[in-house]
């Protein structure tokens, strides 16, 4: 199926293909950033109302709730950058009414999907926490937080999917102000629920979902009204190929995403772990953790947002075989990552105390290790817009197996052994190298792809 949707060079007329790639690239990035930005918001804001009200057993109650959250990102990121790819190489290819059954069945799959994870969520809320490596003393304060929380991720993969739809067709402002909108509703109610009501967790987990509804609420009034196709209930209806198609080039995305989300679980019971048998207890590194996961988050904002945003460019171009604008748009976005990457590492390594103190105050123990994760872990930040940019690019290209195997480069391949085995002979702090020397290698084996891709000679040309 991905073959045939990239067969013809029809639909040129799309601006996707004749505007200068710099203007596209900024129409599309900006809003895909600002989106993947407050989505941040929603953790970081959370975490800064928790951490100055709860404290640190709140910050490390939201962390050992965060793989759930990075579930539901998988399934967004599943359907849809995987609809919207397929939307745009089916456009590109001038097939219109197969563009729309991509996107009906990408929206039913984020539905159907996100009800099964509210669900399994709230059934069996407690043992999941346990294995998650809850300790006891945050156990109270994590059940709270994803009792309420859990009742808002079909809503939370719908937002965050359907940005990617729409983007596709052709509205990138419209996803930024769906998201946008959630977003400033939820730091508004934090305040009044969390310092103004005094609901500490469960008021911060109220007013994320509220958030959460009323940007899916925007989305789908959007999607019902799309630009350049019209849905019905037929395209809605799930087709075991058109499906197919879709999670396939989802597949890369999404599976990174479990995979961080695998990583995250891993991380947190070796914490856990290593951290009773330190100076910081078991508390202190999954708090410090937490946060700075979400900081991390912020900056990843703008890689993936770069990416996504390249994503319908390349896609589009790839499909009406326009191969140098698509050498094009990789390149552009690659050097606005290298120069994000590189002010990122910046901060991170200089101002590590002031940013920790933003979430509330702690022991010594607790900034000590807060400032070691910032300049240990987050080393070769510089590094890191290499492999997400790449490995979403031939997703887009219809490519999604070299797509996923990249995806899965950082986190199973080389993360994951790391965060098990350094440990071992370096106790808590080997967690700490893991980090560095993964990005390293993920960078190293992503360059060396798309090197390859792009030598072939139909890249070539002014």
């Amino acid at each position: 199926m991905c073959e045939k949707i990239r067969e013809t060079a029809a639909g040129q007329e799309n601006p996707l293909g004749i505007l200068p790639i710099p203007k596209l690239l900024l129409k599309f990035t900006v809003p895909s950033i600002v989106a993947m930005l407050t989505g941040a918001l929603y953790n970081i804001v959370d975490q800064f109302f928790i951490g100055n009200s709860v404290g640190e057993l709140g910050n490390a109650a939201t962390n050992v709730a965060f793989p759930l959250t990075i579930c539901c990102i998988a399934i967004a990121l599943l359907f849809g950058i995987g609809g919207a790819a397929a939307f745009n190489l089916a456009k590109g290819a001038g097939e219109d009414e197969q563009a729309a059954y991509y996107m009906g069945n990408a929206i039913t799959g984020m539905l159907v999907l996100g009800a099964c994870v509210m669900l399994v969520s709230q059934l069996f809320l407690e043992p999941m926490l346990r294995a998650f490596g809850t300790p006891e003393s945050v156990m109270g304060y994590a059940c709270t937080y994803v009792r309420i929380t859990s009742l808002g991720f079909p809503m939370l993969i719908f937002v965050n999917g359907g940005g990617h739809l729409i983007r596709a067709d052709g509205s990138p402002q419209i996803s930024m102000l769906c998201n946008l909108t959630g977003a400033v509703v939820n730091t508004i109610l934090d305040a009044v629920f969390v310092f103004g009501l005094g609901l500490g967790m469960a008021g911060a987990a109220w007013a994320t979902i509220i958030g959460q509804y009323l940007s899916a609420g925007l989305a789908g009034a959007y999607l019902l009204h799309c630009r350049s196709v019209t849905l019905t209930r037929r395209h809605l209806k799930p087709e075991r190929a058109t499906t197919l198609t879709v999670m396939s080039l989802g597949a890369a995305p999404g599976t990174n995403q479990l995979a961080m989300m695998l990583v995250q679980l891993v991380m947190n019971r070796s914490l856990t772990y290593y951290g009773a048998r330190s100076v910081y207890g078991e508390e202190i590194p999954l708090a410090c953790a937490g946060i700075i996961s979400k900081v991390n988050q912020v900056f990843f904002s703008f890689i993936i947002g770069l990416s996504q945003g390249l994503q319908p460019v390349v896609s589009f171009n790839y499909g009406a075989k326009q191969y140098v604008r698509v050498r094009r748009a990789y390149v552009l976005t690659v050097s606005a990552g290298l120069a994000i990457s590189t002010a990122a590492f910046l901060v991170f390594q200089i101002f590590p105390e002031p940013i920790i103190g933003l979430f509330g105050s702690g022991s010594a123990e607790y900034v000590a290790f807060a400032v070691s994760y910032f300049r240990v872990f987050l080393f070769f930040t510089f590094l890191n817009f290499i492999q997400p940019v790449t490995s979403n690019t031939f997703t887009a290209i219809g490519k999604p197996k070299k797509g996923m195997f990249l995806s899965l480069t950082r986190q199973i391949l080389f993360l994951l052994p790391l965060v098990v085995g350094l440990p071992l002979f370096m106790g808590i702090d080997g967690i700490l190298y893991a980090g560095p020397v993964a990005d390293a290698l993920a960078a190293a084996v992503s360059a060396a792809f798309i090197a390859r891709e792009l030598s072939q000679g139909k890249y070539k040309g002014s």
